[in-house]
């Protein structure tokens, strides 16, 4: 999952345990998309032959890939159980996300009404809105978590969805119909691993390596096609196909919703979603959702065909996590530039330009904050904090761990070689232990790549930058001094659980009476929020030193309005990486290698 607005983003699996055999009827839901007057959708699911092992009703406490606690159980207005001849049968909520079948054996049918995610007020927690649920009029957004759930117990069960909705809407999965015209998957996994965006939508559609690529679009005032967006990630979609020899699926979606709010997207395996403020389609907006598309395409790799036993099996009870986050979000957002890079569709100083970006990131956060630790915190508050750092601080351990392979096979095989072994190795189906991918990627690799792992993985060893790309004769300066003036607002904002704090304060806001870790309410009475804080960030960057702006914080319950100078102070350019002209024969012969498939 890649987040909108980098800058400012801060038990065992549920298998149950009294099922050996994998179960073979099929859980029949039915949403009526035709009633959306109250933002409510309304689901119907047949059964039969419930056991006493079935008998909780389970909703998602979190989802694959999103690292965040959703308890879906939340947004259920309305939940009841029936038997055969229709009448309902004693039910009890027995936690947030659960309810109790008190005689599982009678029924057959289970009702409820769930409320979308997106206009629905909580408390905390609230799900990031590319992954989360929608009713409009002219369109409907699901992810798969936030509408359906499971009796216990079937997590593994097959699984069909009937939709009504008009006739005149417009489809976009990459789930397959069955006879019946029903929506089929495998089981909850991959109902969850399936989004599905329905309404006006547009529709393009190309072939890259074997693989067919749709793409599905809805766009508040029709400014944005989906022919458009995939004319300009043609060359994008191409590179990948050469960076991964071939592409790891038959059929790949992309699924774009264009309205109000900038948020991100969210990967799936065999789709990927994405939430994006509407503007006039222009070169700049293609290319940065291009970027953004780069990033998610890559995941059919990493965790479709790479993936621990707990991505395999993955909790939706209780959230459980997995010490390779750094692998799945990381490694692909290494490789969503690599292969740009490699497919000559970013040039060498933009792609440099972009680990000075993701350097300086990781400089705002905490440092000591192991990409391991992160793996194992992310559910938490402490590790959402931290989060945002996986996109930056993994992405510059990978680029490390690329040349550092390269440097110890003469040249013959970098991450990207690595990776594809491990995609054959393992695939879909098969998952690597947890606790042992470190050992084995070391054993299929060298032995120093597992002393690699202890200092940059495992633990925060400042990273080696200039020793690094320095083999690429490629020379990096930590900080440049100008002698320059610049303004600068003295602090950094972060993001965690839909709320923005100020952190890193310069003493001089300090003195005006700020404190850090400040909840940021508002900006000269503007609501500060992921909608408005671009304009917000806009208006920043337009102040002069000496100017005065208001900032409303929350802080223990209490908002107060403080005022803030705009401060002054030299300009530095910080984490430079430039090609160095006096590099030897050997050093441009390795990056020659590093800036190509091999």
């Amino acid at each position: 999952m890649k987040i909108a607005h980098l800058l400012f983003l801060a038990a065992t699996a549920f298998v149950s345990p009294a099922v050996v055999a994998k179960p073979t009827t099929p859980l029949v839901y039915e949403v009526n998309l035709n009633d959306r007057a109250d933002d409510q959708f309304k689901v119907t699911l047949r059964v039969n032959g419930l056991t006493a092992d079935n008998a909780v009703y389970q909703f998602a406490a979190t989802a694959p890939g999103t690292y965040q606690i959703m308890d879906i159980g939340r947004y259920v207005r309305s939940f009841k159980a029936l038997d055969a001849k229709g009448r309902e049968l004693k039910t009890q909520q027995v936690s947030t996300n659960q309810w109790k079948l008190d005689q599982p054996q009678a029924v057959r049918t289970i009702q409820y009404s769930i409320a979308e995610t997106w206009d629905t007020p909580v408390n905390e927690h609230k799900p990031y809105n590319m992954c989360g649920t929608s009713i409009e009029n002219d369109h409907v957004l699901i992810n798969g978590q936030g509408v359906f759930g499971f009796p216990s117990g079937m997590q593994a069960a097959p699984i069909e969805v009937k939709l009504n909705y008009p006739m005149e809407w417009t489809v976009g999965t990459a789930l397959d119909k069955n006879a019946k015209g029903n929506f089929s998957a495998a089981n909850y996994d991959r109902i969850v691993d399936s989004p599905i965006l329905l309404g006006r939508l547009t529709k393009a559609s190309t072939t890259v390596a074997g693989a067919q690529i749709d793409v599905y679009t809805y766009s508040k005032s029709d400014k944005v096609k989906s022919n458009q967006l995939l004319d300009n990630m043609q060359a994008m979609l191409n590179a990948a196909g050469q960076f991964l020899k071939q592409l790891p699926v038959k059929r790949y979606t992309f699924l774009y919703h264009f309205e109000d709010q900038d948020w991100g997207a969210w990967e799936h395996s065999y789709s990927s979603e994405y939430v994006m403020r509407e503007d006039e389609f222009t070169k700049k907006l293609a290319d940065n959702i291009t970027s953004i598309a780069a990033h998610e395409f890559f995941h059919v790799v990493t965790p479709l065909n790479i993936h621990s036993e707990v991505i395999e099996q993955f909790n939706f009870v209780t959230p459980t996590p997995s010490e390779h986050l750094w692998l799945y979000e990381g490694v692909t957002e290494w490789a969503s530039d690599a292969m740009q890079l490699r497919g000559k569709i970013m040039d060498l100083p933009t792609y440099l330009d972009e680990l000075t970006q993701k350097i300086a990131y990781d400089k705002s956060l905490d440092t000591t904050y192991s990409l391991s630790n992160l793996g194992l915190t992310c559910y938490t508050d402490e590790g959402q904090r931290q989060y945002g750092n996986i996109y930056a601080r993994g992405a510059l351990v990978a680029s490390l761990l690329d040349i550092r392979l390269l440097e110890l096979s003469n040249g013959k095989r970098g991450l990207r070689e690595v990776i594809n072994e491990l995609a054959s190795l393992y695939g879909p189906n098969k998952a690597f232990p947890e606790k042992e991918f470190f050992t084995i990627f070391t054993q299929k690799t060298y032995p120093e790549i597992g002393d690699f792992f202890n200092r940059y993985v495992k633990a925060t060893e400042p990273l080696p930058f200039k020793e690094y790309y320095g083999k690429l004769g490629i020379m990096y300066t930590p900080a440049v001094n100008t002698g320059q003036k610049t303004p600068t607002i003295g602090m950094r904002p972060a993001f965690n659980d839909n709320k923005f704090y100020l952190t890193k304060l310069d003493s001089a806001l300090v003195k005006a009476g700020l404190q850090e870790n400040d909840e940021w309410v508002a900006y000269n009475q503007q609501p500060v929020t992921m909608e408005g804080i671009r304009t917000i960030q806009g208006e920043l960057m337009q102040l002069k030193p000496g100017d005065t702006y208001d900032l409303t914080v929350r802080r223990n319950g209490k908002e107060m309005v403080v005022k803030t100078p705009v401060l002054e102070k030299e300009l530095v350019l910080r984490y430079k990486f430039e090609p160095d002209p006096q590099a030897s024969p050997q050093q441009l012969q390795l990056r020659e290698i590093w800036m190509k498939n091999l």
